[in-house]
């Protein structure tokens, strides 16, 4: 599996860019903003992430997601620790990512690989998204937010 940035001529991988935030509006609003990464294997498309600068020597993972077909192998927690070494090596401080409260897999994720939780947007969801979201059996109402310090 290779891990690079997508050209600025690419389309980026809209489906899979869907799978981790159902709404088109704002992937295209950060993707505007952000730097796009793919995984591939065998020319195949299977992984994304998008890093966002927010502050001064800060930046966001706002996006992270993994073809369906091949979760639960490793993917994520690859492309999230190469997020962690692409935003070091740019000479940011602080890597942060927001994830739902029905996000388990996710929280836990992310915890792994080094971040700690530090607040909760409340009703993050039910504010920006119109229709309702339900993982695990839970509605996706409030945004975990954690940091890392680099």
């Amino acid at each position: 599996m290779d891990i690079r940035k997508m050209d600025v001529d690419e389309n980026p991988p809209l489906d899979l860019l869907l799978i981790a935030d159902p709404s088109e509006l704002l992937i295209e609003e950060y993707l505007l903003r952000g730097e796009c990464f793919v995984a591939e294997n065998e020319n195949q498309t299977i992984g994304v992430y998008v890093l966002l600068p927010t502050r001064p020597e800060t930046v966001e993972l706002v996006n992270i997601a993994v073809i369906e077909n091949l979760h639960n192998r490793g993917i994520g927690k690859q492309l999230v620790l190469h997020a962690i070494q692409t935003a070091k090596s740019r000479g940011y401080k602080t890597i942060e990512v927001g994830t739902g409260n029905s996000s388990i897999g996710q929280l836990a994720l992310y915890q792994k690989c080094g971040f700690r939780i530090i607040g909760v947007d409340l009703e993050f969801f039910i504010r920006h998204y119109t229709k309702e979201i339900f993982e695990n059996g839970i509605q996706c109402r409030d945004m975990i937010r954690l940091s890392q310090d680099l």
